[in-house]
C-alpha cells in the first residue's frame, strides 16, 4: 500500500497502489493527507467512516468526499487511514449490487499543524482499476 503525489495543471492528483480494494482506498485517502500536510504529529483519536454508494468508482468518490467533510466538521487532518472495502448484495428492486465501506482515520487536530487546503475530490482523470498487484487508483484533487 503506497502512494505518489503527481503535478497537476492546478491541482494536485494522487497516485496509489494497494493489494485490495481497502488498502488502496486507504492509500489514497494517506495521499489526500500528505497532499495537505507533510509533517504529520503523534496526536489525535480515531473516529470511524461508514460510505455507501452505487460503483466501486462512486465509493472511492464519496469515501474521499467524506473525510474532507469530516475534516471541515471536526477540524482534523485524517491520517493513518484503514478501510475494509464489500460489495454488497443485489438489490431486487433495481436489480443491482452496491458497494460498502467501513473505515476509521486518526483525527490529528488542524490547529496543530500547518495544512493546504484541499477544496474537494473530482472524477477529472479519476481511474479505479485492477493492476498485476493488486489495485491502483488516480484521483486528482481540487486546490
Amino acid at each position: 500500500m503506497s502512494y505518489e503525489l503527481r503535478d497537476h495543471t492546478a491541482d494536485v492528483g494522487v497516485e496509489a497502489t494497494g493489494a485490495t480494494l481497502g488498502e488502496v482506498f486507504a492509500a489514497t485517502a494517506d495521499g489526500l493527507a500528505g497532499a495537505m500536510c507533510e509533517d504529520v504529529p503523534e496526536t489525535g483519536e480515531r473516529f470511524d467512516v461508514t460510505v455507501r454508494a452505487e460503483s466501486k468508482e462512486a465509493l472511492l468518490f464519496d469515501y474521499l468526499d467524506e473525510l474532507i467533510y469530516q475534516r471541515d466538521v471536526r477540524a482534523v487532518l485524517p491520517v493513518e487511514n484503514e478501510v475494509e472495502v464489500r460489495e454488497e448484495a443485489e438489490d431486487d428492486e433495481n436489480d443491482q449490487s452496491a458497494w460498502a465501506l467501513e473505515g476509521s482515520a486518526r483525527g490529528v487536530p488542524l490547529a496543530e499543524i500547518t495544512a493546504r487546503e484541499i477544496k474537494a475530490v473530482t472524477y477529472s482523470e479519476m481511474a479505479l482499476e485492477k493492476a498485476d498487484s493488486g489495485w491502483r487508483a488516480y484521483v486528482v484533487f481540487d486546490v
